[in-house]
Parts: structure tokens; C-alpha cells; sequence
């Protein structure tokens, strides 16, 4: 592996991964959420392979750089988002690879830079955008209707308080303009209180900050677009494993992939059905989701939610966003 002794992230479920991809000399893997480079730089010690790294962050971006000097002819940093990600390796010449990872969601290095405005444990600017393109969590926050802003939370954060969340939101708003992190966290501690706090045993703004930062990011849109790009782009045998880390993004990849292995309702996983009368584009690794082990889980505690899928693409034709996924 090629080290990076100053990456501030640590990959979950790293050599599960690298297993289920089990790049092979010669081999063409995208590292489709590049991040700090810990799956790119795994996947180049793994073998003789090529990598392509994608993200649309200008700090991983800047760190792909660094990789590309590193690993000449080896590594290539693409800028761009997961799900563009035919169109971003048709300009390099590539129509089909042989793997193709996702590690979903916030890296440790964008939660733990305040600037960013993704964490409510440091003050920062209510941002969180992981580009530079779209509207912000504070643009979000403070122009919503207070009903849409109820719906946003509920269905992104699963935050059983939505409405009473928004309100107090509101009410806020209508004194000042919600612009800091903190401020925002306060006001949401406060809507949901202490016994709720409790109940979850998470901060009480943890759910309201994902589902913005989700919505601000198009994150499920995103995923949906990712998940058929690679069934575009994955030769016969190529492999997809996707990590995710919390319930939306994992039902998401498990929907996709038991749909389009044709087990989606089977009867038996010796006799998949061919779903919409389509022949099977995946078949399944393995059966439900692999999880971080308990030393794994010490020595990071953000793996904890962490659930990898993986499947081998089949040589039938792709099914493309008109099956009904997206």
C-alpha cells in the first residue's frame, strides 16, 4: 500500500472492500468517493491495477493530486460526482472497468474541519456542501416552509420530532437568520430536550444535521445515479462493493442490488426470478451485509453504523434508470 501518514481519515470496512473488489493485474477499479484516498491507495497495494479516483471535493481532490505523483500511470484523479461517473471515464478512454468502490457519505476529515459546517460539535458557517455548486444547509434552514422543512427532516433525518424541530426553527428565523452551526444544534437541542437526547442516545442534533446535509448534497439522487452508472460501466465478472453508514443509503444499495440479482421476493436464492421479466444483471457476493468487527469498532467509533454490500456483475444487458430505481 501506498502510505499517507498524514490522511485524517480512517477507512471503514477497508480490506473488506479490497476483498470483495479483489482487483487482478491489469485491472481497471474506480475508487468512485476518493475522499482522503485510503480504498485508492489500498486497492494500488492490492495488485498490479489501475485506479481511478473520483470526488467532487477540492480538498480530495487536491490530496488526488498528491496520490497522481505518488503512483505515475497508476493512479488517475478525476473531479466530479460518483454518478457522472460514465461520462467522467468516457473522457479518459474507458467504457467498461472491473471495479468499482463506494464509501458513502461525510469523510472524518469534512466532519472535523468547522469551516466546512457539517459537524454541530465545532462552530462553523452552516454550509455543508461537499461541492461548490449547490445551495447550502443555511440557505435551506432559513428560506423553507416550515411544513416542506417538517417533511425534509422526517424523510432524510428519521427524526420522529420533525415537526416540533421545524417550528422552533422557525420561530428562530424569524428573529434572526440561522447562519452558525451551533446556533442551529442549540436550537434543535432544545426542540427535541433532554429526555429525547436520552431516548436516542445521540446528540439530539444529529439526525436534523444529516438530513440537511443529505438534502443539500442530493445524496440518495446521487446514490441512485451511482448504483446504475456502475451497472453501465462494470464488464462481465467486474465487481461493485458499496459501504454505507446509515439506514437510507444502505436500504437504497440493498433495494438496488437484491432488485437487479433478481432475488428481490424470490423464492429461493437457487432459483432467482427474473424480476420485470429482465435477466439478472448482479448476482450477490454474499447474503445480507458484512459489518466492522468489534476491534475495528474500538479503534473507530464512526464505523459503527457501517454496513458493506457487494455483487459481481452478470454479462446481461444493464437495466438502466427506466426498471424503476431513482
Amino acid at each position: 500500500m501506498i502510505p499517507d501518514q498524514d490522511a485524517p481519515h480512517i477507512s471503514v470496512l477497508r480490506d473488506e472492500a479490497v476483498q470483495a473488489i479483489g482487483p487482478q493485474p491489469g485491472d481497471v477499479v474506480v475508487d468512485g468517493t476518493f475522499g482522503a484516498g485510503g480504498y485508492s491507495r489500498a486497492f494500488l497495494g492490492a495488485g498490479d491495477c489501475r485506479v481511478f479516483g473520483i470526488d467532487r471535493d477540492p480538498t480530495a481532490v487536491a490530496r488526488g493530486r498528491a496520490l497522481e505523483a505518488q503512483a505515475p500511470g497508476r493512479f488517475t484523479m478525476v473531479e466530479g460526482c460518483f454518478g457522472d461517473m460514465v461520462g467522467l471515464l468516457a473522457a479518459h478512454g474507458l467504457a467498461a472497468v472491473d471495479g468499482i468502490a463506494l464509501d458513502l457519505g461525510v469523510s472524518s476529515m469534512q466532519f472535523d474541519e468547522a469551516d466546512r459546517g457539517f459537524s454541530f460539535r465545532e462552530d462553523g458557517p452552516l454550509d455543508m456542501r461537499m461541492g461548490g455548486s449547490s445551495r447550502t444547509a443555511a440557505d435551506i434552514v432559513n428560506e423553507t416552509p416550515e411544513a416542506d422543512l417538517a417533511d425534509l427532516i422526517y424523510a432524510y433525518g428519521e427524526e420522529r420530532a420533525s415537526r416540533r424541530v421545524a417550528r422552533f426553527i422557525v420561530e428562530a428565523r424569524s428573529q434572526a437568520p440561522i447562519t452558525r452551526t451551533r446556533v442551529l444544534a442549540d436550537i434543535v437541542a432544545r426542540a427535541i430536550g433532554r429526555h429525547g437526547a436520552e431516548r436516542d442516545r445521540i446528540h439530539p442534533a444529529t439526525k436534523t444535521f444529516q438530513a440537511l446535509r443529505i438534502a443539500v448534497n442530493d445524496e440518495l439522487g446521487e446514490l441512485d445515479r451511482g448504483l446504475v452508472a456502475a451497472e453501465r460501466l462494470l464488464a462481465p465478472g467486474g465487481r461493485l462493493a458499496v459501504v454505507s453508514f446509515h439506514s437510507l443509503e444502505d436500504r437504497a444499495v440493498k433495494r438496488f442490488l437484491t432488485q437487479r440479482a433478481g432475488v428481490e421476493g424470490g423464492p429461493s436464492r437457487h432459483a432467482p426470478v427474473r424480476a420485470g421479466g429482465r435477466a439478472p444483471s448482479f448476482e450477490l457476493l454474499f447474503r445480507g451485509a458484512a459489518k466492522p468487527g468489534d476491534e475495528e469498532i474500538r479503534i473507530n467509533p464512526r464505523a459503527r453504523s457501517a454496513r458493506l454490500r457487494a455483487a459481481r456483475r452478470t454479462a446481461a444487458p444493464a437495466w438502466g434508470l427506466e426498471e424503476g430505481h431513482a
